[in-house]
C-alpha cells in the first residue's frame, strides 16, 4: 500500500491507477470500515482510502483533540484488505489557508444531527469535497450508520454533477445490535451493557410501524420518554423518509427512524430502515 501525504503525491499515484473506489475516514478503523472497503472492492478494480480527522466538522465544544488516532493499526487494516493507495493528509495539505471557501448544504442540513452540531454538515460537505477533487474516483463508499451524511453526500454529488457514484454501506453491528463506532471506545463497562438499547428503541418503532401505525411523532416521543427513564440524554428520536429526510406523512413508505442520545459523556447515533409491511 502505498501511502501519500501531499495532493501532489497523490495525484501522481492516482495517474497509475485505473477505476477506483474511494472510502474516506477520520481513522480509527473498526470492522464497519473494513466492510466499506470490501464494497468498494466489489465496485471498481483499484481500492483508495483516506485517513484525515476534519476540524471543519467538530465544534470547539468536542472532542476534535481527543478523538482516537490510530494510524499504524488503521494502516496494517488495510493493508490486510488489499488497499493500494492511502492519502493521510495533515491540516496544512487540506488547509493550507483559513478555509474561507464552505459549501452551503441544503436546510435539512440543520434538523437532526444539524440542529445540535451546527454547521457539522458545512464541514462535512467541504471537506468530501476536497477529498473527491483531490482522488477522483469514480465511486464513492459512505456507510449507512451516519444516515444524514450519507443523504447530503449523495444529494451534493447529484446536484453539483460530480463524476462519481455514491455507494452506501450497510452498518455493521456488534452481536447485541449496538453500531460499531469509533466512540464505542469511550463508554465504561456499564455503558457498553447499556448501549444497546438505543438500536432496541429503533427496532421497537420499526415494529410498530410495520404493524399499521403511523402517528410517528408520539412514537418518537415515548421512545424518548423511555431513554430518559434508563439514564440516557437523548437528542431526538425521529421517523424520516428516506429520500431527503423530511418528516414522514402518511402515504410515505421508504422510511427510517434515526436517533442520537448521551449515555455518560459519549454521544451515539444510530439509524434503522423501516421495511414495508408485508
Amino acid at each position: 500500500m502505498q501511502i501519500v501525504r501531499t495532493i501532489a503525491e497523490l495525484r501522481a499515484a492516482r495517474r497509475a491507477l485505473g477505476e477506483l473506489a474511494f472510502v474516506p475516514t477520520m481513522g480509527n478503523l473498526h470492522a464497519g470500515h473494513v466492510s466499506l472497503v470490501r464494497l468498494a472492492r466489489s465496485h471498481a478494480k483499484h481500492v483508495a482510502a483516506s485517513i484525515f480527522v476534519n476540524r471543519l466538522q467538530f465544534a470547539p465544544s468536542e472532542d476534535f483533540d481527543s478523538y482516537p488516532r490510530t494510524f499504524e493499526a488503521d494502516c496494517a487494516k488495510l493493508r490486510a484488505e488489499g488497499v493500494e493507495l492511502l492519502f493521510a493528509p495533515d491540516e496544512r495539505v487540506l488547509y493550507p489557508q483559513p478555509q474561507a471557501y464552505i459549501v452551503e448544504p441544503p436546510p435539512i442540513a440543520s434538523e437532526l444531527e444539524g440542529a445540535f452540531r451546527p454547521r457539522f454538515f458545512h464541514g462535512v460537505a467541504t471537506v468530501v469535497l476536497k477529498l473527491f477533487n483531490c482522488v477522483q474516483p469514480e465511486f464513492a463508499v459512505f456507510g449507512k450508520k451516519d444516515y444524514q451524511q450519507l443523504m447530503i453526500v449523495r444529494n451534493m454529488v447529484a446536484q453539483l454533477d460530480l463524476p462519481l457514484a455514491v455507494v452506501p454501506g450497510d452498518t455493521v453491528r456488534e452481536a447485541d445490535g449496538l453500531a460499531m463506532s469509533s466512540r464505542n471506545t469511550y463508554l465504561s463497562a456499564a455503558e457498553r451493557a447499556e448501549a444497546p438499547r438505543l438500536h432496541a428503541e429503533l427496532r421497537a418503532i420499526s415494529d410498530a410501524v410495520r404493524g399499521g401505525r403511523a402517528d410517528y411523532e408520539a412514537l418518537g416521543e415515548q421512545a424518548l420518554g423511555r431513554l430518559r427513564e434508563a439514564g440516557w440524554k437523548p437528542d431526538y428520536v425521529s421517523v424520516r423518509r428516506r429520500a431527503d429526510l423530511a418528516a414522514a406523512g402518511a402515504g410515505d413508505a421508504e422510511l427510517v427512524v434515526l436517533a442520537a442520545a448521551k449515555i455518560g459523556a459519549t454521544r451515539l447515533i444510530d439509524n434503522l430502515e423501516i421495511a414495508p409491511p408485508a
